[in-house]
């Protein structure tokens, strides 16, 4: 390859300082968990009032479980994976592991396919609940990294 293709390519990479990976990281993980709870927030405002505490206090407890033992792991995992890269200014598409994009694609077309299904929103509500409750809670143990990314180990 040309010398001139390397530069375009070198230009494209988009590098940053580590504490952005750990900041995109975050905000993905916080955007995607506060919009699937705007949304379950939509469709249990129509539901009576009872009901809806009830199916919010499921999907809240459904979200601590999802947070406790699934996403709070995985991101805790890709906090040590990013503080594990050994290139100074890494691409910012590196706040997640590469192979992880085709699932993201994946669970995107799932939301998509339940949101058409012909599942009745409210009930719906508690899986998006829960899932974007989990996503929002554990998407806060990124933040602290990006201003000091060594307190991850001082923790564990």
């Amino acid at each position: 390859m040309s010398k001139r293709r390397l530069l375009l390519l070198e230009t494209f990479k988009f590098s940053v300082d580590k504490k952005w990976l750990y900041m995109t990281a975050g905000f993905m993980w916080s955007g995607m968990g506060v919009y699937l709870s705007i949304l379950a927030y939509g469709w249990l405002s129509v539901v009576v009032l009872g009901k809806a505490f009830l199916l919010t206090l499921a999907g809240v407890l459904l979200a601590l479980a999802i947070y406790r033992f699934g996403f709070s792991k995985l991101a805790k995992q890709n906090i040590q994976r990013i503080r594990s890269i050994q290139r100074e200014k890494p691409s910012i598409f590196a706040f997640q592991k590469w192979s992880s994009y085709p699932l993201v694609a994946v669970m995107v077309v799932l939301g998509i396919i339940l949101r058409h299904s012909p599942i009745p929103k409210p009930y719906l509500a508690v899986l998006y609940i829960g899932i974007g409750g989990g996503l929002f809670l554990s998407s806060l143990l990124y933040y602290p990294k990006q201003k000091r990314p060594d307190l991850y180990e001082a923790r564990r």
